[in-house]
């Protein structure tokens, strides 16, 4: 259930970010603002949970999540966002579950079949085809290509997150870890985002472009993370990465709904071949007949 509310969430947020830039705020100026505002909550709400401090030798994976997870993701979600589309943004992140698996083979030496290998390449040949061949068309997305590209860091930055993150997850309470992640994500991005945070006018702010700030503040950061890192507590991260497939459609649905964004062949095909690598990818293994079951 956490999972699922946090595809939901980031399905409906594609949109309503895209309609905040630039003109509200500038991406980040808006990052800067996303962990400022979830570093208050967290400090708040850390208060109902454990009094916990970390052990000094996981101060450096801390370090690499933040980053990962709070600097480097939401920049290139941001910068992309920007510069392309919501629903191009939406079908890029699925290929998180196909970087998971290439990471796994990495660093994990995981065994990889050939139905995953041509699924990988498969998907990720579709997330290229929409970085090279969908050029710009909207008026709102002035550079298609490398805001497509954007999304990949993106999606590469999150997978790496889900990765480092889940041994923390089991050793600290969540309000915990998203209190300290946060803080140190405030350091992060304050260089980058200061002079974009302070050039919104907030007094001229109207009531619905300060809830619209609120959701992606409190839903899409608080809320997502939170329910993310919960999730991870009972869940491996390649079956977090499969909850990723409902942000496509959450995230078409309201962008054809609002009329923000529209659908060409070109990127129902690369999606279709995003979708059909994840899922050959993500498929097991039969065993042959007598062979045998290697322990967990």
């Amino acid at each position: 259930m956490a999972a699922t509310a946090a595809g939901i969430i980031y399905g409906i947020n594609h949109t309503i970010a895209k309609g905040l830039m630039p003109e509200v705020i500038e991406p980040h100026g808006f990052i800067l603002l996303r962990v400022i505002g979830a570093a208050i909550a967290f400090w708040i709400l850390s208060l109902l949970g454990p009094r916990e401090r970390l052990d000094r030798k996981d101060w450096v994976l801390l370090l690499l999540c933040a980053f990962f997870g709070m600097s480097l993701n939401m920049t290139s979600f941001f910068k992309g966002l920007a510069l392309s589309t919501p629903i191009n943004s939406s079908v890029v992140i699925t290929i998180v579950p196909v970087i998971l698996l290439i990471l796994g083979r990495l660093f994990l030496k995981e065994r990889i079949a050939w139905q995953k290998t041509f699924g990988i390449f498969l998907g990720l040949a579709g997330a290229v085809g929409l970085i090279l061949l969908d050029v710009p068309q909207q008026l709102n997305a002035p550079n298609i290509p490398l805001g497509n590209f954007y999304f990949v860091m993106n999606a590469l930055s999150y997978s790496i997150y889900l990765i480092i993150v889940k041994p923390l997850t089991a050793k600290y309470h969540v309000l915990t870890l998203m209190r300290y992640f946060f803080t140190v994500a405030v350091v992060i991005n304050l260089p980058l985002g200061y002079q974009e945070f302070v050039a919104v006018a907030w007094s001229e702010l109207t009531p619905v472009i300060i809830g619209q700030l609120s959701f992606v503040v409190l839903g899409t950061t608080v809320l997502t993370y939170l329910f993310n890192i919960y999730a991870l507590k009972h869940l491996s991260p390649s079956t977090i990465g499969v909850f990723i497939y409902l942000q496509p459609v959450v995230a078409t649905i309201v962008a054809l709904w609002v009329g923000v964004d529209q659908l060409t062949p070109l990127r129902c095909v690369t999606a279709l071949m995003i979708f059909t690598g994840v899922y050959l990818s993500s498929q097991k293994r039969k065993l042959r007949k007598n062979e045998p079951v290697k322990a967990p």
